[in-house]
């Protein structure tokens, strides 16, 4: 990420505070509104004891998987470097 042999500038760390921030929201917003649409039903609804047990219990187990599915896939996405332009080249996606 950086090219002064690991050292980081203050852009660069602030730029990677912003993207954590940005994935710990984002995937905290994802697993509420997943929590949400499974959990409903249940709120909303007169449903067997044993459905509305089944849905707390999948929201809960899904909730946080898909907060730490989120996280790992946005700050994975952040840590991959650029591919360089080469002069003369023609680039891959021309």
């Amino acid at each position: 990420m950086t090219d002064s042999g690991g050292r980081s500038n203050k852009a660069e760390r602030d730029a990677f505070t912003v993207e954590v921030g940005y994935a710990l929201c984002s995937a905290a917003f994802a697993a509420l509104v997943v929590y949400g649409a499974i959990v409903a039903p249940a709120l909303l609804f007169r449903l067997p004891h044993l459905v509305e047990n089944l849905l707390r219990h999948t929201g809960l187990v899904l909730a946080p998987v898909l907060f730490v599915v989120r996280v790992v896939s946005v700050l994975r996405r952040y840590r991959r470097p650029a591919q360089p332009s080469q002069p003369g080249r023609t680039s891959p996606d021309s």
